[in-house]
């Protein structure tokens, strides 16, 4: 069984218009099956969590504007029942974005994806990225990225 250090990274904005918290999540249209779900990704030999949570969440995001503003926590996932022979350690963080103006909805591909495998598909990823109202709004989160939500309350 192969152990993997994980991040997910929960971002959050005050919505321009209510003042209310919003929190970023996507979905891959080229892969349905993939679900809900926020920034997160492996991280790299010799790089600190913290600093793999932000990479990750610009990567896949395209956001820049963005300010760690705590780890919220870890979990270990198994995730066999995913198709893989892995245990994954997940450090929660959140994230807010200073952009004054995100846009509601948009698009960003992912380059150069890297699922820490050595084999993934080097294929681009289109994330198709929407807000939605915190703690309301939110969706069940695939995998269990939504393990630390409630971590987030404190911060706002």
């Amino acid at each position: 069984m192969i152990i993997r250090e994980k991040v997910v990274a929960y971002i959050t904005h005050a919505d321009p218009v209510s003042g209310r918290t919003r929190l970023l999540v996507f979905s891959q249209p080229s892969a349905p099956e993939a679900g809900i779900q926020v920034p997160a990704g492996t991280v790299k030999p010799g790089e600190p969590p913290a600093a793999a949570a932000v990479r990750e969440a610009r990567e896949e995001t395209g956001l820049t504007g963005l300010e760690l503003v705590r780890v919220l926590g870890e979990r270990t996932v198994d995730i066999r029942p995913w198709g893989k022979n892995e245990i994954h350690h997940r450090r929660f963080f959140h994230l807010r974005c200073h952009d004054e103006t995100p846009p509601d909805q948009w698009e960003h591909t992912e380059p150069d994806p890297d699922g820490g495998d050595g084999a993934s598909d080097p294929s681009p990823i289109v994330f198709a990225l929407f807000w939605v109202s915190f703690p309301d709004g939110v969706p069940d989160l695939i995998g269990g990225q939504g393990a630390l939500l409630d971590a987030l309350i404190p911060d706002l």
